[in-house]
């Protein structure tokens, strides 16, 4: 069913299947995220193009620097940084495009944001379940390019700023895939690193609202490497002295393995989690 436009300039319903909902505004801006890097013209390309179609909407860069195939990363940059917007911000992520045979384009709504993504698991990782609405923008074909992704996603943006009336369908977002998630068992959970920050300090795939459904009292023992471990949660760096590894969760919720004043990443060699790595990336967590 399309979603369709109210007349109002403040105010619009879309309408779907399932029910109309009531939009205020016109977009604050447009995000961009991304795995292009800045080694080549791929980041000035689409801001271009978006300067095209929308020349008097800021456009703010987020990243571009996500690792390559790294679905984790992507999803928790996303989600730490989208909530700092206005209502109203369009998110465009141009991660990992063409990771399907048949790739398609997805536009979410979730707390009056909106994000434009390829449906490829990175929004229903970053948001979990807790989204509004899903529409499916565009089937790509085979022969289409990064071009006709490009013009395509700036065309969905135009029409949102004009508010115009939107034909595209309903649809749900791909699952999450089971590697990208932390295994949990009775007495323990293992974790990977979804990201390393300028700092080196260490940020690994469980939060605070999972720790605590597990932990229900108990106490705990993180270990990493070989015979690294820790066992109290800190709130900030300083609660050890210099030098001393800690743990601590993040503004964004998520657990940090950090060295107060130094370098974690480095100091016991952690890197982003690939299926190729060894085993010493991998971080547990025990319950006793």
């Amino acid at each position: 069913m399309p979603l369709c436009c109210a007349g109002c300039a403040g105010v619009f319903t879309l309408q779907c299947g399932m029910g109309l909902l009531h939009l205020s505004g016109l977009m604050n801006c447009i995000t961009l995220l991304s795995d292009f890097g800045l080694s080549d013209a791929s980041v000035a390309a689409v801001r271009g193009v978006l300067l095209q179609y929308l020349p008097n909407v800021p456009v703010i860069d987020i990243s571009h620097m996500v690792a390559p195939f790294h679905l984790h990363q992507a999803a928790y940059i996303l989600a730490a940084s989208y909530r700092h917007f206005p209502p109203g911000s369009v998110h465009v992520i141009f991660y990992d495009l063409f990771s399907e045979k048949q790739p398609r384009m997805l536009l979410c709504r979730k707390d009056d944001h909106y994000f434009l993504a390829p449906d490829n698991g990175v929004l229903a990782l970053a948001l979990g379940s807790e989204y509004t609405e899903v529409w499916n923008c565009l089937d790509l074909e085979k022969e289409h390019t990064f071009s006709d992704w490009l013009h395509t996603a700036a065309k969905v943006v135009v029409r949102l700023q004009e508010q115009s009336v939107l034909d595209f369908e309903p649809c749900a977002l791909r699952k999450v895939p089971a590697r990208w998630l932390p295994l949990v068992e009775h007495a323990y959970v293992e974790c990977h690193v979804i990201h390393i920050d300028r700092f080196e300090n260490v940020v690994v795939n469980f939060t605070r609202q999972q720790f605590e459904e597990m932990r229900q009292g108990r106490k705990f023992r993180v270990q990493f490497m070989r015979n690294e471990e820790i066992d109290t949660i800190s709130n900030h760096y300083s609660d050890v002295r210099e030098g001393e590894k800690l743990c601590r969760f993040n503004g964004t919720g998520y657990l940090e393995i950090a060295i107060n004043r130094g370098k974690a990443a480095s100091l016991f060699g952690m890197r982003l989690h690939q299926d190729q790595h060894l085993i010493y990336n991998t971080i547990k967590i025990f319950f006793e």
